[in-house]
C-alpha cells in the first residue's frame, strides 16, 4: 500500500533524534509530517530541511500570533526553506502579514480557527466571546479565507460546516484531533475518525501519538490510510 499524503503524522516528540527515529521506523508509509513548535529548539528545522531532501511533504506548525510587522518577518524567514504549509493564528490581521511574509514561496498558509484541545469553558476562561464553538470556528475560518489564508486548522467536527461556505472553495481545511476508532483522546476533546473527517470535507488529518506510540508505527500508519481509502 503506498503513502497517502492526506495522513499527516505529527512530530510531537522533543528533538530531530527522536523524530528522525520515528521517520525511519515508518518509512515509505508515510509521505506528509507535522513538525511543531515543542521541537523548534530541539532541531525542528533541521529535520525539516532533511525530510524534504528525502522528498517528504513538510507541515510547520508554528502558529504565529504578534503585530503584522514581526509575522511577516518571520513568515519570510520561514519561507526560504520551500516547506509545504506553515500554520499562524486565525485573526485576519495576522493571516494578512503572513501571506505578505510568503511571498512567491509555494508555502500555504494556513490559519488556526479554535485549538482542538479547547472546548466551551476553555473559551470562557480565555474571555473569548459568548456563542456555540461551531459557529465560532466557522466565523474565523470565513474571516480567515477572506483574509488570504490558503486554508484552514479546525476540528473534524467542524469540516464539514467550514466545507459549506462559499469562501472555502479552493481551500484547504486541515483538522488535528483525529482518533482511530479506540485510541485514546489524549488531550484532544473536538475529535472524530480519520474516514469521518475526509467525508465531512477535510483535505488531510494529523495524527501524532497513536501512530508514533504504537508497538509498530508502521503498521498503524497503514491502517490509518487503509481507512482513508474507503472514505
Amino acid at each position: 500500500m503506498q503513502a497517502d499524503d492526506r495522513l499527516i503524522v505529527a512530530l510531537d516528540v522533543p528533538n530531530l533524534l527522536d523524530g528522525g527515529n520515528i521517520v525511519d521506523q515508518l518509512g515509505d508509509s508515510v509521505s506528509f509530517y507535522k513538525i511543531g513548535l515543542g521541537m523548534l529548539t530541539g532541531g525542528g528545522l533541521a529535520l525539516a530541511n532533511e525530510l524534504k531532501q528525502r522528498g517528504k511533504r513538510v507541515f510547520l506548525d508554528m502558529k504565529f500570533f504578534d503585530i503584522g510587522a514581526t509575522v511577516e518577518k518571520a513568515v519570510a524567514g520561514i519561507a526560504q526553506y520551500d516547506l509545504d504549509f506553515l500554520t499562524v493564528h486565525g485573526d485576519p490581521h495576522v493571516v494578512r502579514a503572513a501571506v505578505a511574509g510568503r511571498g512567491d514561496s509555494a508555502t500555504k498558509i494556513l490559519a488556526v480557527t479554535i485549538l482542538t484541545s479547547l472546548d466551551r469553558s476553555d473559551l470562557d476562561v480565555c474571555l473569548i466571546k459568548d456563542g456555540d464553538i461551531q459557529n465560532l470556528v466557522v466565523e474565523r475560518a470565513r474571516n480567515a479565507f477572506i483574509a488570504g489564508a490558503d486554508g484552514v486548522i479546525a476540528s473534524p467536527q467542524e469540516a464539514a460546516l467550514i466545507r459549506a461556505l462559499p469562501e472555502a472553495a479552493g481551500k484547504l481545511i486541515v483538522t488535528p484531533g483525529v482518533r482511530p476508532a479506540g485510541a485514546a483522546l489524549g488531550d484532544q476533546k473536538r475529535v472524530a475518525t480519520p474516514a469521518q473527517a475526509i467525508q465531512d470535507g477535510a483535505d488531510h488529518i494529523v495524527i501524532g501519538r497513536p501512530i508514533w506510540q504504537a508497538t509498530n508505527p508502521r503498521k498503524a500508519a497503514l491502517a490509518v490510510i487503509n481507512e482513508l481509502a474507503s472514505a
